[in-house]
This record gives structure tokens, C-alpha cells and sequence, in this order.
């Protein structure tokens, strides 16, 4: 009897803490990622603070993918910011860091796959000339993969509505065909549902600014 009480007691304290600990989790997490929504905290300074954050949070969680997958996020944007282009590929290099970590934790996930397809595109930008076919068709087959697991993932089509919108129309691009993918990825926001508070959820409003910018 003593030893099933004991077991009890035992399973009710580890319950316990495995609740705190989750609570502290979510905590930090919602912090930061309200931050990350802040469109005043878009800039390189920031971001850095912000991947460096959830770096530590991934550290301490060991098996959260979310962490290293905004970490990653954080990062990329960054990479995109960089004037210098001199510094993208180390910055886009820490990103896919991270979210080659996040894919561990969480094979086959689509969200990660569209942060994998940014950091692609990111690297275009040091020479998109000599660049510009090797990391396109890069970026495009993670968009296609990610499409293939959830193709009701409205950013699936902001990117390729992002892919077409700044490439030149000689070399395929095009921005009617770019604001058909974005409305179609705002008629995807009008229904999508995130898997949780924490889970991603960007994008939205990127997609109503570029519409505004096809005239």
C-alpha cells in the first residue's frame, strides 16, 4: 500500500512539474513571438535579439521545434535586411542552423520547409545573376514540398507569389500572376486555424502590402 502511495505522490510531483514547466514554456514563447509581431521590431538589431532568444529557449526545451524554427525565421529576415551582401550567406547560414534542427525535431513539417525556401531566396541577393536558377529552383521545390504536406498553408503562397512578383518578366516573373497567388493566400488566411497560440501564423499582412504594390 505504502509503494502505491508512494508511486502516486511520485507521478502527481512529476505531472506537476512537467505543467510548470510547459506554462513557463508557452510563456516565454507567446513573449517573444508577440514581440516578433511587432512590425517595429522588424529590423536587423532586433531580430538578432529575438533569434538569440529563441535559440536559448530551444536550448533549454531540447524537444521544441518551434524555438529553432523562429530562431531560423528571425534570422533569414535579417539575411534579407543586410545591405551588405558581403554578410548575407553567414546570416542565412545561422538560419538554416536553426532550422535544420527544427527539422529534426519535426520531420516533414511544412513550416519548416517555407523557412527553408526563404533562406534559398536569400542567397540570390549576394549575385542574382550567377545565382539567381540554382537558388530559385531551390527555393521552389521546398515551396512545393511544403504544398504537398499542408496545401492549405497560406504562406506556401506568399512566397510564390514573392518568387514571381520580383523576378523580372524576361526571366519568368510576373506581378499578375504574383497577385493571384497573394489573394490566394489571403482567401487561405481567411480560414486557416494556427495548430496553437504559438504556432506560426505571419504573413497576412505582408501579403496585403505587396497586393498594394501591383498597380
Amino acid at each position: 500500500m505504502k509503494r502505491i502511495l508512494f508511486a502516486l505522490l511520485l507521478s502527481a510531483g512529476i505531472t506537476s512539474v512537467s505543467m510548470a514547466q510547459s506554462a513557463q514554456y508557452e510563456g516565454a514563447m507567446t513573449k517573444q513571438i508577440a514581440m516578433l509581431d511587432d512590425y517595429n521590431n522588424f529590423n536587423p538589431q532586433k531580430l538578432q535579439e529575438l533569434a538569440n532568444t529563441f535559440e536559448r529557449i530551444g536550448a533549454a526545451e531540447k524537444t521544441q521545434w518551434l524555438p529553432f524554427y523562429y530562431a531560423g525565421y528571425c534570422n533569414v529576415m535579417n539575411a534579407f535586411l543586410e545591405k551588405d551582401q558581403s554578410k548575407v550567406d553567414a546570416i542565412a547560414d545561422k538560419a538554416a542552423a536553426d532550422i535544420a534542427i527544427a527539422d529534426t525535431l519535426s520531420p516533414k513539417n511544412d513550416e519548416v520547409y517555407v523557412v527553408k525556401s526563404l533562406i534559398a531566396s536569400s542567397r540570390i541577393s549576394v549575385d542574382p545573376q550567377s545565382r539567381g536558377k540554382q537558388y530559385g529552383m531551390e527555393a521552389a521545390n521546398w515551396q512545393s514540398e511544403a504544398a504537398k504536406i499542408n496545401s492549405e498553408n497560406p504562406r506556401v503562397y506568399i512566397l510564390q507569389g514573392q518568387s514571381l512578383f520580383y523576378t523580372p518578366e524576361q526571366f519568368g516573373g510576373s506581378k499578375t500572376e504574383a497577385k493571384k497567388k497573394f489573394e490566394l493566400a489571403l482567401q487561405k488566411f481567411s480560414t486557416f486555424k494556427p495548430a496553437s497560440s504559438i504556432a506560426p501564423h505571419w504573413g497576412e499582412r505582408q501579403a496585403q502590402h505587396l497586393i498594394s504594390q501591383i498597380k
